[in-house]
């Protein structure tokens, strides 16, 4: 049976939020009875946007996600609630009735991901639930989908075998994945939010001017293993992505023609190693 999924790239979103109004213009004073009461004017963002800042100036890199109900086809949430007040749709949707789940706080507290809301006036929980009743009326894709002018959403609905290929051809993850909740969310890049970067500028002086080196050979290194090899662009910069943070004591070897140094670089959390001088 084809189910929906959420794909979304944060190399294409800008943080423009066209996603977080177009939910908060469909639901803010709007009942949609079967699916949800009305969101609150204030004090929710049921798609919610996050922004990570990595490395230093002038190296810097900012990457937004939007985050949501995740979908999960093992939610915490559906066991956390009483009286079927959470329903998991045969398509993959989440569903948390409006009436029967008054007063259940709880379920609010079961979600690790921090995606669902209490409406504190209505006493319920909340929920980005995938325009499903937009969908049910014959809809393609979600409203708050429809709107993404970078592209950076795509709901797709297909058989869970065809999305895993999808998942495996453009290397998608999930965000907590330690949670094991098997969330139809799927996020690509995701490495400008939970990974780190090393990064420099390498520079010659010669007769008292400074001038970048393009076309350096920098090795990154760690334990004796060379992990990477890349060349210094036109700028002489260099940018070692997709590192785990707090992963140990990287070796950092640069070379070209008879000048060499190396650098040792405790990684925490993304660097820019600043101008080097060879």
């Amino acid at each position: 049976m084809k189910k929906w999924n959420l794909v979304i790239d944060v190399d294409n979103c800008n943080n423009c939020h066209m996603c977080s109004l177009a939910c908060k213009d469909e639901f803010v004073g709007n009942n949609f009875p079967g699916y949800s009461a009305e969101m609150p004017k204030r004090g929710a963002n049921w798609i919610d946007m996050q922004k990570k800042e990595r490395g230093q100036t002038p190296m810097i890199d900012i990457g937004y996600i939007p985050t949501m109900c995740q979908h999960c086809d093992d939610a915490p949430c559906l066991k956390a609630a009483k009286n079927g007040a959470v329903v998991k749709r045969d398509d993959g949707i989440i569903i948390i009735d409006p009436e029967k789940s008054k007063g259940q706080k709880q379920i609010v507290d079961s979600c690790p991901h921090g995606s669902i809301s209490w409406n504190e006036e209505l006493e319920i929980p909340q929920i980005w639930f995938f325009d499903a009743h937009l969908l049910d009326k014959g809809w393609k894709v979600p409203r708050a989908i429809s709107v993404c002018a970078t592209g950076a959403m795509r709901a797709l609905k297909v058989e869970d075998k065809k999305m895993q290929q999808i998942v495996k051809d453009e290397e998608l993850e999930v965000l907590n994945p330690e949670f094991k909740t098997k969330p139809r969310v799927y996020y690509k890049n995701l490495h400008r939010i939970n990974k780190c970067f090393i990064g420099g500028s390498v520079a010659i002086k010669k007769n008292k001017i400074e001038d970048c080196v393009t076309g350096a050979t920098v090795k990154l290194s760690l334990d004796n293993e060379i992990l990477s090899e890349i060349k210094t662009d036109d700028f002489g910069d260099f940018k070692f992505d997709k590192l785990p943070p707090n992963s140990g004591k990287y070796s950092i070897n640069i070379k070209i023609k008879s000048h060499e140094k190396n650098i040792k670089v405790d990684l925490k959390d993304s660097i820019y190693l600043g101008n080097i001088y060879l």
